[in-house]
């Protein structure tokens, strides 16, 4: 059988990148199998004036994750990782998964990305997804990769400062120790033309500075978790991960930019996706 090392569970569209369709390549690229889960099947990311499709049935969802496990696919994979989901009840199929997972592969990880919103954005999912996310996934995760924004959604606050934000992510943290990386965030110290992802990995916390670029595609932040995952898969500390995501991603986004492209462009940067050549496979 071959060796499944990734359980991704998240939206998919037909055209553009967001969910799967943004995190699997990347994953593969980078050497691993993966077992992705759809929670939508949408024509595109909704920013366009037009999109077709559905989220998926809980029902649906939560067949197809128990024929992940009938295939022996939990016993042989590294991480869980779940990413937007439609709809409460699809939160609530993927935390009783999560749970069955852990009772036949103790080792897994769960790597929960809570997809509720952003900046640019505000708040794009129904009010009892927020609701199912901070009672049940939250709760139960590994690690988790919120933006800035839903940091604040999660502790039902406004962190405006670096010392606001490792206040409110303790909150979060107060559950399982979870390794947090937080993306996309700003403070009033930030380098003027930056953003900063900030790791909270056991007792320390660093502050990792990336370029600000001109563009935002719908899901860089899906990306990053699937490279950020793949790392981690490959035996990366979480904040080396982290920083070796953030230079990819920072890649593909200034590759599109040249390209005259609003949509991440993947396909044209997999040599980018892919990892160093004397690095072992998992």
């Amino acid at each position: 059988m071959m060796k499944t090392s990734i359980i991704s569970i998240q939206s998919q569209i037909v055209h553009g990148h967001a969910g799967n369709s943004a995190a699997v390549l990347p994953m593969q690229a980078q050497g691993l199998n993966v077992a992705a889960v759809p929670t939508t099947l949408l024509s595109n990311n909704p920013l366009f004036e037009t999109m077709r499709g559905r989220v998926l049935e809980s029902e649906l969802v939560g067949d197809l994750l128990r024929g992940v496990e009938e295939r022996g696919l939990v016993e042989t994979s590294r991480y869980v990782v779940s990413g937007y989901l439609g709809s409460r009840a699809n939160g609530e199929v993927i935390t009783a998964f999560v749970k069955r997972a852990r009772k036949i592969n103790p080792g897994l990880a769960f790597i929960c990305d809570p997809v509720m919103g952003d900046f640019n954005l505000g708040v794009f999912v129904a009010d009892q997804v927020i609701e199912c996310l901070i009672d049940t996934l939250v709760p139960i995760a590994d690690f988790l990769t919120p933006n800035h924004f839903e940091v604040g959604l999660i502790t039902d606050s406004k962190p405006v400062t670096f010392d606001d934000l490792k206040v409110e992510v303790g909150k979060i943290r107060a559950h399982r120790g979870a390794g947090v990386v937080v993306t996309g965030c700003v403070f009033p110290d930030t380098p003027e033309g930056s953003l900063e992802n900030v790791v909270f990995d056991g007792d320390t916390v660093t502050r990792l500075v990336s370029p600000r670029l001109p563009i935002v595609p719908v899901g860089t932040g899906d990306l990053y978790t699937g490279l950020l995952t793949a790392r981690l898969t490959h035996g990366r500390n979480l904040v080396d991960a982290a920083s070796e995501a953030a230079a990819i991603v920072l890649t593909v986004l200034e590759r599109t930019i040249a390209a005259g492209e609003h949509e991440m462009q993947l396909g044209s940067t997999i040599d980018a996706l892919l990892p160093a050549t004397t690095e072992q496979k998992p």
